[in-house]
């Protein structure tokens, strides 16, 4: 964050892990994101460090400009202006088994203390409680993306110990930002606390996920919005509240 930025006093959750995540990309990147925050910090990050990175959707978009937040990954808006619109296949193919990926955006019905994600059942698999979408491309990119980063609210029954099934495997997964800290794994590839928001707790933390959560060797501080990274969330990247409501 440049010395000379200005901190914001006045920001939601959603905001600052919007900010954060945005944060993750670096100039040049290649992105693969869905719909939600992330596409929304993927906008963010473009707006102000990160001019020259690529956004890529699994619809086929790639090098996506959308001049207004889009609410599915089918919204003509990503189609204007992009480099070019490739089939499925190609997009998996050539970019994401490729290794041409940088960053995947992910997220699910649970996330275990292992990264691993679940978008498939919840409960057993032969007689689960919910039957959830699938996979989609979640597994592909999990495999393939060089940094998978993951941007979710906590909760207990969300974060379990152990997922009921592994949709999408988390040995990629960097770091999972949520809305009370960012867990990231160890050398075991557990996931642990490395860093608290403003006036959060470890006990908060621990106590809203499914695991004895450990604390990183070196918590580190988060670098909070600046007042331009706000301004341009609130005013032109998602003044309607679509995804910051």
């Amino acid at each position: 964050m440049p010395a000379t930025s200005q901190t914001a006093t006045d920001y939601t959750l959603n905001e600052l892990m919007c900010v954060l995540a945005a944060r993750e990309i670096c100039d040049g990147d290649v992105v693969f994101v869905g719909i939600g925050l992330p596409n929304l910090a993927c906008n963010l990050a473009r707006a102000t460090h990160a001019p020259n990175m690529t956004l890529i959707y699994e619809s086929g978009a790639v090098g996506a400009v959308p001049d207004r937040v889009p609410p599915s990954i089918g919204d003509p808006a990503l189609v204007t202006g992009s480099l070019m619109v490739a089939s499925m296949s190609d997009i998996f193919q050539s970019f994401l088994q490729n290794g041409k990926i940088q960053i995947g955006f992910l997220g699910g019905a649970q996330v275990d203390k292992h990264g691993n994600i679940n978008t498939t059942v919840v409960g057993p698999y032969g007689a689960p409680k919910v039957r959830l979408p699938g996979s989609g491309g979640a597994c592909e990119i999990a495999q393939h993306a060089q940094r998978v980063l993951i941007v979710t609210k906590l909760d207990k029954r969300a974060f379990p110990d152990k997922v009921d099934f592994i949709t999408s495997n988390g040995k990629r997964v960097k770091k999972v930002i949520t809305n009370m800290g960012i867990l990231e794994p160890d050398a075991t590839g557990e996931m642990t606390l490395a860093a608290l928001y403003p006036g959060v707790s470890f006990e908060q933390v621990r106590e809203n996920v499914g695991w004895a959560l450990k604390k990183a060797s070196s918590p580190y501080e988060v670098p909070l919005p600046t007042l331009k990274e706000i301004d341009l969330l609130r005013t032109q990247l998602d003044a309607n509240r679509l995804h910051l409501k």
